[in-house]
């Protein structure tokens, strides 16, 4: 199944209306083609999904959206010009001098203006070197917000368990991670409005990132070589996934695969940090002193909204993607994805909620995965706190001091099989002869499987027992 680039564009107008209004959201789904098909057979791979009427729900924002005028004006950051990057002369040339290590790793392409105009970027306003790139220009859409129009979080202030417990309901999903024991939540709620927190956690200099349009929860190691990069929202979309700049070097980065794909840094990848969506009562349980991202950013928005109502509905076609959709899952379903060596897996959800814990071996680390049921989706009511149960996962190495662990759930419990200890969603034991004990969590994705599809075709699918 292919989405036509034109019906894309043909609705990107309204979605810039919206944004534009004050909202702040990334391009939000204005129903687009629905799909119907089987529920996804949890040992059995979905068939491609069938054509069927449009039904799904939208925010209220973007249905007044629909009725607006036709255009907003707005003072454009960029330009159909070319960029004076082309010329050679620009501000990373200055900041890469005397270091080998901040080049690109692809050669320049000779034919990159004739390319960059048929493909309908604007440059004007980029001081991103276009000659080097890794994909196609034309496989990158604009999203509707213009660079930073959706505004990172780049000075973020965080508030204790109490304060958050204010507005914060037990099951709404969080980004949970630790460094150097500085726990951090990171509710969807307010990353969703943002996309991206510059941090620093545990002394160290981090990005925490988010593409509604995906579910990609994705933490970065912001130190490059000899930079510390702070990152921005590039207003591009490749494979409906979120596209991020560099303010260091003006390099376009792909979020869900971590590589530079346009400009200085092309071809080089930044550093993953473990990272899972849980809910809130389980992070403030496992981290009564942790901190969380206040909802005091000096940007007013609609946090706790949501603004992309309805679009996680499993067999609904991604919006602005214009690839071709890997039948062997419905497109929303939720998978947990890890690469290891030349490996990569999913395990979707559905397999997860029938079967809970998994015990695999992928690349030939034995890995233990996670789930729990209970947190909810960020992308399914206006209102997160009354949205679906979509459950939590994690992702961890079997091994701990040496000794490979099984584990098997017990009703609501995880437990392993060697020593009969519970364990909780982040990978503690909390209960039993290793109480305390943590298992080493791994870099892995909890996404929608149509962009990791997009972007790892040769994925492998767990099919259940």
């Amino acid at each position: 199944m292919k989405l036509k680039r034109n019906w894309t564009l043909g609705i990107m107008s309204t979605v810039l209306i919206f944004i534009l209004a004050g909202c702040g959201g990334d391009s939000t789904p204005t129903s687009p083609p629905a799909s119907q098909a089987d529920p996804v057979s949890p040992t059995v791979a979905a068939q491609p999904a069938t054509s069927a009427p449009t039904d799904v729900p939208v925010a209220k924002e973007a249905a007044k959206a629909t009725s607006a005028p036709a255009a907003v004006e707005t003072t454009p950051v960029s330009s159909d010009a070319p960029s004076e990057l082309a010329k050679g002369e620009s501000k990373q040339e200055s900041v890469s001098k005397g270091s080998n290590v901040n080049r690109p790793l692809v050669a320049a392409d000779p034919g990159f203006r004739e390319e960059l105009r048929s493909s309908g970027i604007r440059t004007g306003g980029w001081e991103t070197d276009f000659s080097f790139h890794t994909v196609p220009f034309d496989s990158i859409l604009s999203g509707g917000p213009p660079r930073d129009g959706i505004p990172p979080i780049d000075n973020p202030t965080f508030v204790g368990i109490k304060d958050a417990d204010e507005w914060l309901e037990a099951l709404e999903p969080v980004v949970s991670f630790e460094l150097n024991g500085d726990a951090r939540a990171y509710p969807l709620q307010i990353l969703m409005w943002h996309e991206i927190v510059n941090d620093t956690v545990g002394g160290a200099p981090v990005s925490v990132t988010f593409c509604p349009l995906c579910n990609s929860a994705i933490v970065f190691d912001r130190n490059f070589n000899d930079l510390v990069l702070t990152f921005g929202t590039s207003g591009m979309l490749r494979n409906s996934d979120l596209i991020m700049w560099d303010r260091q070097t003006e390099t376009w980065w792909q979020q869900l695969t971590g590589e530079g794909i346009i400009g200085q840094l092309a071809g080089h990848k930044l550093t993953f940090i473990p990272a899972q969506i849980i809910s809130w009562q389980d992070f403030k349980t496992a981290n009564p002193a942790g901190q969380v991202l206040s909802r005091d950013t000096g940007l007013g928005r609609r946090y706790g909204q949501n603004p992309y109502a309805g679009y996680d509905r499993v067999d609904n076609p991604p919006f602005l993607f214009d690839g071709v959709l890997d039948g062997r899952l419905l497109p929303k379903e939720r998978v947990v994805t890890v690469t290891i060596g030349d490996v990569e897996a999913a395990f979707p959800f559905s397999v997860l909620a029938k079967e809970g814990t998994i015990n695999y071996n992928v690349g030939g680390t034995d890995l233990a995965v996670f789930f729990k049921p209970g947190t909810r989706s960020a992308l399914d009511s206006g209102n997160i706190a009354d949205s679906n149960k979509i459950g939590a996962a994690g992702l961890f190495e079997a091994t701990l001091e040496g000794t490979k662990y099984t584990f098997k759930n017990e009703g609501d419990k995880i437990v392993d099989n060697e020593t009969g200890s519970v364990w909780s969603i982040q990978g503690e034991a909390v209960e039993g002869p290793l109480a305390g004990k943590k298992l080493k969590p791994v870099v892995h994705t909890n996404s929608f499987w149509f962009a990791v599809a997009a972007f790892k075709p040769d994925t492998k699918i767990y099919q259940g027992k």
